[in-house]
């Protein structure tokens, strides 16, 4: 892989990464009222998946958002415009976290209910079929999305259909509180349930970016050559609460042990280690990335305080499809 390529992987996680850990430490000035679900130590996963995508390809995602739209070149000043609530945010100030869009970088939207936005990717992959168009639609979901019945049926006619749709499961092993033990049958491996239904099925790595990344354009490949949904399970580890900037390992739904070992599995410290050790990033390089991407985000910040609550004439624009 070439240096540039590498390069560019590392500055997107080091930059999803810095965002977040920005609005964890923003959230408590209560200024952002919008609940945040945040991918601090699933950053390689969204980085992988969306960097094998070409332009014109879509997206869409669930409660747990900044990443994949950030990934897929989402503009910034909107997302956090968003969460501050603002009018000038992607959803004009009326989404919040959870809802995010920017058609123009081709994420189409995020939704809190889990799975909800599924039907909708395969929908979306289903009419791009229909249009004789080549584009490739990623639904990003987590495991628990997978118990839902709409995942199934969505499943099942992406199948039937062979649409060019790719379901990229970022496994963090919880739905909020509750483990797969006691979710899921004992010896049930996702992927594999998912090829039942006679679509391809990868797993691998979900903190290595690079596999993540090669996995993710054999999907995209398989997908846009015509064979099919592709079921992308990708294995990470949420390192926050469930929802919000804080840690919750004090609640005992998962033990210190776990969080710590999964925690030794930073995809940004570990490639950081892979480009190090490759003699391609140095102190200076990384010194040089940090402080652009900080401007960036300063500015982002600054850019959304600064911005102007939502009119309330607003307030019912955009909620039915053709209405003023």
């Amino acid at each position: 892989m070439q240096r540039a390529v590498r390069l560019d992987l590392y500055r997107r996680l080091l930059r999803l990464r810095l965002v977040e850990e920005r609005i964890a430490e923003l959230y408590p000035q209560q200024e952002m009222r919008c609940p945040v679900h945040l991918s601090i130590g699933q950053e390689a996963a969204a980085v992988g998946v969306c960097a094998a995508l070409e332009k014109g390809d879509w997206s869409m995602s669930g409660h747990r958002p900044h990443a994949h739209y950030l990934a897929m070149g989402g503009d910034l000043n909107a997302m956090m415009a968003e969460l501050y609530g603002r009018a000038t945010g992607c959803c004009g100030g009326k989404g919040g976290s959870m809802h995010l869009i920017d058609r123009k970088a081709g994420f189409m939207g995020a939704t809190a209910i889990v799975a909800s936005t599924i039907p909708m990717a395969v929908g979306a992959a289903f009419g791009s079929q229909v249009r004789g168009e080549k584009r490739v639609v990623v639904s990003f979901l987590g495991d628990a999305a997978v118990e839902e019945g709409v995942f199934h049926e969505a499943a099942n006619f992406a199948v039937l259909k062979k649409l060019p749709v790719v379901f990229a499961c970022e496994n963090n092993l919880y739905s909020v509180y509750s483990g797969l033990g006691v979710r899921q049958p004992k010896g049930r491996v996702i992927h594999r349930q998912a090829a039942s239904y006679g679509m391809k099925a990868l797993a691998g790595d979900g903190n290595d970016v690079e596999e993540s990344l090669a996995l993710a354009r054999q999907a995209v490949a398989w997908a846009r050559s015509g064979k099919g949904p592709v079921f992308l399970e990708l294995a990470t580890y949420r390192w926050r609460e469930h929802c919000g900037p804080n840690y919750d390992n004090d609640l005992g739904y998962r033990t210190m042990k776990e969080y710590r070992a999964w925690r030794k599995l930073c995809p940004l410290e570990a490639y950081e280690r892979v480009l190090r050790k490759a003699k391609l990033l140095g102190d200076a390089e990384l010194g040089l990335m940090r402080k652009d991407i900080a401007a960036e985000l300063d500015a982002a910040v600054r850019f959304a305080k600064d911005s102007p609550a939502p009119d309330p004439k607003t307030l019912m624009t955009d909620v039915y499809a053709g209405a003023a």
